[in-house]
């Protein structure tokens, strides 16, 4: 089947400029599809109606074209048009037009298509935060500089610019790749980078090594490559973003974190990495129920809280439950000399009392089995040794 450009909006209120853009990408010897999102009925006409769209919703069209209420029309229209986009195999690449009700239709379904898949939102929306909309996945967001409102010399360019880019990501196909070598996905934190530098050079030879910021984006853009398949293990050794979930920090990957192991299967060896710490901004950001705890300045804008005993107890039966669901292999490595740079022997935050809570919680609450195994061992996590059994253990698991 050919491959279509879907050209996505609000046909009542910007087909002029929808129709234009389709017609740009005709001209680049593209075969295009448009597709109407309006929620109020329309006499322009797209190649698929808003009401097509609107009968995916579960509850029908009448769920869409509620009369007098467009909040509940623009969520209905989202999920219907998510249901209506997933249902489609001729979709070789997308661009949306649209304001904040157009963007907030359009986007999720875009981001329920495949990474890799050429996407582009042209948005009114693109100059301010637009994680909401982009989330982790590879959405190009475009500025129109002027309101999506009617075809002008400046719009014409725009438009003109952001056709002619899809069409050069649908026309241009990506160099096949000839490396076979499994992908691993790593977590890392500056305070974990020299365990992953060693790894990611110990292993680089035999395993495509992808490294991840353990930041919150990073941990969910982790999940997402290994959620579409594009990983063959993840070697998870920084797990911070589980503390600061639990603990209101500011780099929380959100409570979805390491589900992707329970959904997939996916190997997965991992440890407590930066367990020893929650992240906020500057101080005057910390929450007042962390005074007169201990901190760590790690520049003027990021401040470092080190975990307890209590809070690490909780943070590893969280953590345990998640992994306890895998039906894959896990190997969870326990370093008992110290999770991070700054807990090790003479660091700020070496506290081997709050560490042994860690670990005896991890005792209790992770099931081990033939499959499910921890390993306590008595190196720091940055430590060579650590890093030759964590080497070790992906082998074991990811062979070649």
């Amino acid at each position: 089947m050919t491959a279509s450009a879907y050209i996505v909006g609000t046909f009542d209120t910007k087909a002029e400029e929808l129709r234009y853009v389709a017609g740009l990408l005709r001209q680049a010897g593209l075969r295009t599809i448009t597709v109407d999102v309006g929620t109020r009925l329309s006499a322009e006409d797209a190649d698929v109606p808003a009401e097509m769209v609107a009968d995916r919703h579960p509850a029908g069209r009448a769920a869409v074209f509620k009369a007098g209420d467009r909040g509940a029309a623009v969520t209905a229209m989202t999920e219907a048009l998510k249901r209506f986009i997933a249902a489609r195999s001729d979709i070789g690449g997308i661009i949306g037009l649209g304001g904040s009700g157009g963007t907030s239709i359009i986007a999720p379904a875009m981001r329920a298509l495949p990474i890799g898949l050429p996407k582009l939102m042209v948005s009114t929306l693109a100059a301010g935060d637009v994680a909401p909309f982009v989330g982790v996945h590879d959405i190009t967001m475009m500025y129109p500089v002027t309101d999506i409102a009617g075809l002008n010399r400046l719009s014409r360019v725009i438009l003109a610019n952001a056709a002619h880019a899809l069409a050069g990501m649908m026309r241009h196909a990506v160099p096949q790749a000839t490396d076979h070598r499994p992908a691993l996905g790593f977590s890392m934190f500056g305070v974990t980078t020299p365990c992953i530098q060693q790894l990611t050079a110990r292993l680089g030879q035999d395993y495509e090594c992808q490294v991840f910021h353990a930041n919150g984006p990073g941990g969910r853009a982790l999940e997402a490559i290994a959620q579409a398949g594009l990983l063959q293990g993840m070697v998870d050794i920084t797990t911070t973003e589980a503390a600061d979930h639990l603990l209101g920090g500011v780099c929380t990957a959100g409570p979805e974190r390491f589900d992707v192991v329970a959904k997939t299967g996916i190997p997965w060896i991992g440890s407590c990495g930066a367990l020893d710490m929650v992240n906020f901004w500057a101080p005057d950001t910390i929450p007042a129920r962390y005074h007169g705890r201990l901190f760590h300045a790690h520049n003027a804008n990021v401040t470092l809280m080190r975990t307890t005993g209590d809070e690490l107890a909780q943070i590893a039966a969280w953590i345990a439950a998640k992994l306890n669901a895998s039906p894959g292999p896990v190997r969870l490595l326990l370093p008992e000399g110290g999770t991070s740079a700054l807990d090790a022997p003479g660091q700020k935050f070496h506290d081997p009392a709050a560490n042994a809570a860690l670990f005896a919680a991890f005792e209790q609450f992770f099931l081990q089995s033939d499959s499910h195994r921890l390993l306590r061992l008595p190196h720091h996590v940055n430590d060579a040794d650590f890093v030759q059994i964590a080497e070790a253990q992906v082998r074991e698991l990811i062979p070649l």
